[in-house]
């Protein structure tokens, strides 16, 4: 069947492109219910940055629909390295916050998804873990929360679109839950993330058979299992300024194109490409549950 499709695109000379919109998903209530405060590691007391981080995390406070006991700790955790590296006086960004957030998010998907597949093997649960919590899926979360609003950001970062870099808002959105469960515990994490990655998983129906898997995986499994060599990215072009670029990919197998799509980054533009030739082979029996991942109905 691949192969047929293959010759008619060639036949053809037909090459297929578009751009791509990442599904949101949306959290209704978020609610950190602190019980006990911890202080705010990083900040020395009555220093210039510790008094300038009270109103800024008061004003992302009432934005985000978060409270903290100790606001600080939400200050630090939207402190990038950039800009610590940049203000005067004593100033620490959230890695180490970051570090702990990157445990209890995991913690927390272990423990959703084994409770809610009882049938799924350490492999699915595996996938489904590593799809909730895979750096474009928390850069989601990140941009669904608005927490891409209030980064601080070094001024070099900011000109080269870091704001806008999935790495950097998968970074923030770990070092909140890591505040967050610092200021409240493990139920106030959870009960922070948990709705945001449950309308993706909502696709999965307990009791369900269903192989999960990225797309260029999927891509290359697939094609090997026609005896196909494995697909080839090519860069096309380039588009906008430095701050803004985007990266145009095309997936070929046999010189033959399957895809093209636009991305933020050339790795995202590649999962793109995958996608859109997965879903050009198999439709409706994809679904996508995360910015890079998706399930297979048979």
């Amino acid at each position: 069947m691949i192969r047929f499709l293959l010759k008619k695109r060639k036949k053809a000379g037909a090459t297929a492109s578009a751009t791509s919109a990442t599904t949101g998903s949306s959290a209704t209530t978020r609610s950190a219910l602190p019980t006990e405060s911890s202080g705010a590691p990083g900040f020395a007391p009555g220093s210039t940055f510790a008094a300038k981080a009270r109103p800024q995390a008061a004003h992302a406070e009432t934005v985000l629909g978060l409270r903290f006991r100790d606001p600080e700790l939400l200050a630090l955790a939207l402190t990038h390295s950039s800009f610590a590296y940049e203000s005067a006086g004593p100033a620490r960004d959230n890695e180490r916050l970051e570090f702990l957030g990157d445990s209890v998010i995991g913690l927390i998907s272990a423990e959703a998804f084994y409770g809610a597949y009882p049938r799924s093997d350490e492999g699915d649960l595996s996938k489904l873990k590593s799809s909730a919590t895979s750096t474009a899926a928390l850069a989601r979360f990140a941009k669904t929360i608005g927490l891409d609003a209030h980064l601080k950001l070094g001024r070099g970062e900011e000109k080269s679109g870091g704001r806008a870099k999935d790495t950097i808002l998968a970074d923030v959105f770990e070092s909140v839950v890591g505040a967050i469960y610092l200021d409240g515990g493990y139920a106030a994490a959870r009960d922070f993330f948990l709705p945001l990655i449950q309308p993706s998983f909502q696709a999965i129906k307990k009791g369900s058979t269903f192989e999960i898997n990225n797309y260029k995986s999927a891509l290359q499994e697939f094609l090997q299992k026609e005896g196909l060599p494995a697909p080839q990215y090519k860069m096309v072009k380039t588009i906008g300024p430095d701050h803004r670029k985007e990266f145009v990919v095309e997936v070929l197998v046999n010189k033959t194109s399957l895809a093209k799509a636009t991305g933020s980054s050339r790795k995202s533009a590649e999962l793109k490409a995958a996608e859109k030739a997965l879903k050009s082979f198999f439709g409706k029996k994809i679904k996508d549950l995360t910015p890079d991942t998706f399930i297979f109905k048979e």
